[in-house]
């Protein structure tokens, strides 16, 4: 196997793909209960499933240390452990988020997993799926088109052009659109005003989405959202355009899960994709409780690290669906804890016990944060290489025994479901222990004070620094009555601080705010750390060059 691409292993498992209808019935669902989208894919109707069952679930959350370029397979190691967890006897479902195609196209790949430890139809998956994100495109630009006519049309909101916030979305990385100037040309072509275009996974839609609790709560967190400000700075909504109705209307079909499938047929609810730096990275609150309801055990996952993944899926999306996750599994690889000790990416197969020593406290954080900051039981997962050598997996066993937490090698890539088995066991096991699962912060509290709570006790900074931009931010919304928000730290992945370079645990830093704004429908305030892209651009040689229908098959996605 190891010298087919992830790409050639899933066409060759399509062979022995199951009927999408077979994977329902494997969740207590009818053919009635889903919506077909060909032979693999399918919408499940989220009313329908709260009829059929009421399981109440267990939650795995799979989290990791900072992600690095040798990578960790946090995706890899969820659907793993799902397999897993159907081989040795429980009914289990994944939870996942849906690709960007920004990244697909751009450098970081697809998102189906990898290995043998894939999700499928993966080309589908990582490419137009069941058209979600065109839908959530849509619904922002409708939008966007909405307000630029009001202000065309007589303006009678007072909407001031220079105070729309509301951007137009792509899914796409297109850093040419990251900033314009709109309505050029005869005076009939529109108001001329700056303008943007953010990726849609960063839009407040996409957070929107992936939040509500069903379709009249979209509508309503829709028209929440702010999307300007008047000439006397009042707040605009997407309600006072009566937007709201026609965007949750795009939106119908979109809103319900997608169904698929592993290569070893576990059942899996692929469902939105917020960006995890910019929004809070996790899967839709619909799909996560439709699996709860029908499986014994859900295994999701959030995006990048766990000062980033864990803590907004913790302190926003289980804050704001009410629910608790049962155990945390945190992945890590030998490579990525030694390019945390400073080796280059292009040494790390060889051993190297000094660095990994020196990148161990990375991991070591993540674990006191998931057990001393959120009071949650977890293990941690080493996803194995072949370069991995004996002393090197001692070594991380033993500093991770020292701290009370039990460790697994997972060989999932290489040989699936049975390559996790010990991680299974120890998960279900997990899931029985003492649960103490709490918030970082009260939302009660200053805005200044839960950023500090986040900076000090999941980063471990010194303290939080606020530009006089970021302090008049927090001035308005107080002003606004929406202080009392969750945070959602938009931050760099590659380090516990906001400086990418500062790999490691590092110690002796500030958070620095740049800005601070709302995401009203969302119901959470973003506060930027430095210069985040809301819009990535392609790198020099981007994936799509590598992408190409051959005899009608897709080749070089991943």
């Amino acid at each position: 196997m190891t010298h087919l691409t992830d790409a050639q292993i899933a066409k060759n498992a399509m062979a022995d793909i199951l009927p999408i209808g077979k994977i329902a019935q494997k969740l207590g669902l009818s053919a009635d209960d889903i919506e077909q989208y060909g032979k693999y894919k399918a919408k499940i109707d989220p009313k329908s499933t709260f009829t059929k069952s009421n399981k109440n679930g267990k939650l795995i959350l799979v989290t990791a240390i900072n992600p690095t370029p040798a990578g960790e397979g946090k995706t890899t190691l969820s659907i793993g452990l799902a397999d897993a967890l159907a081989h040795i006897g429980e009914n289990v479902a994944l939870a996942l988020r849906e690709p960007s195609l920004g990244p697909v196209f751009g450098i970081k790949g697809g998102a189906a997993g990898g290995g043998l430890s894939q999700v499928l139809p993966m080309e589908d998956i990582n490419l137009h799926f069941t058209g979600d994100f065109h839908a959530i495109t849509s619904s922002v630009n409708l939008l966007a088109a909405l307000i630029d006519n009001h202000i065309y049309q007589g303006n009678e909101l007072d909407i001031n052009p220079k105070k729309v916030v509301w951007r137009r979305a792509l899914d796409m990385n297109d850093r040419q659109l990251r900033n314009i100037i709109g309505g050029m040309g005869k005076p009939t072509d529109g108001v001329i005003r700056p303008d943007g275009f953010d990726i849609t996974v960063a839009s407040e839609v996409m957070a929107v989405f992936c939040l509500a609790k069903d379709l009249d709560d979209l509508k309503h967190r829709l028209g929440e959202m702010i999307v300007a400000y008047r000439f006397d700075n009042t707040p605009v909504f997407a309600k006072d355009l009566h937007a709201h109705g026609a965007m949750a209307a795009l939106l119908k079909e979109a809103i319900k899960p997608n169904l698929v499938q592993t290569i070893e047929g576990t059942p899996t609810l692929i469902h939105g994709g917020p960006f995890a730096n910019i929004a809070h990275g996790c899967n839709s609150v619909i799909a996560t409780r439709t699996a709860l309801n029908l499986a014994d055990f859900v295994v999701t996952e959030a995006g990048f690290g766990a000062d980033l993944g864990a803590e907004k899926f913790c302190d926003i999306k289980c804050r704001l669906a009410n629910l608790r996750p049962d155990a945390v599994v945190i992945v890590t690889t030998v490579r990525a804890l030694k390019y945390n000790g400073g080796v280059a990416k292009d040494e790390l197969k060889s051993e190297n016990l000094d660095a990994l020593q020196k990148g161990l406290p990375n991991l070591l954080k993540h674990i006191d944060n998931i057990q001393t900051v959120f009071g949650l039981p977890c293990v941690v997962a080493i996803n194995a290489f072949v370069s991995d050598t004996t002393d090197e997996i001692e070594l991380i066993k033993k500093a991770c025994q020292d701290k009370g937490v039990d460790v697994s090698v997972a060989k999932v890539w290489e040989q699936g479901g049975t390559g996790g088995i010990d991680l299974a066991k120890k998960v279900v096991a997990l899931t029985q222990s003492e649960n103490k699962f709490r918030f970082a912060y009260d939302t009660d509290q200053s805005i200044e004070d839960k950023i500090t709570a986040i900076a000090q006790k999941i980063y471990g900074a010194d303290g939080v620094k606020f530009s006089n931009d970021a302090k008049a931010d927090m001035r308005k919304i107080q002003k606004l009555g929406l202080d009392k928000l969750p945070i959602c730290m938009a931050k760099t992945q590659y380090s516990l601080s906001d400086n990418p370079k500062l790999l490691g645990r590092p110690s002796g830093f500030d958070i620095h705010i740049k800005n601070i704004t709302i995401s009203n429908g969302a119901g959470f305030l973003v506060a930027l750390c430095g210069e985040m892209m809301k819009m990535p651009g392609l790198p020099k040689v981007p994936s799509a060059n590598h992408i190409d229908v051959v005899d009608g098959d897709i080749i070089g996605l991943f």
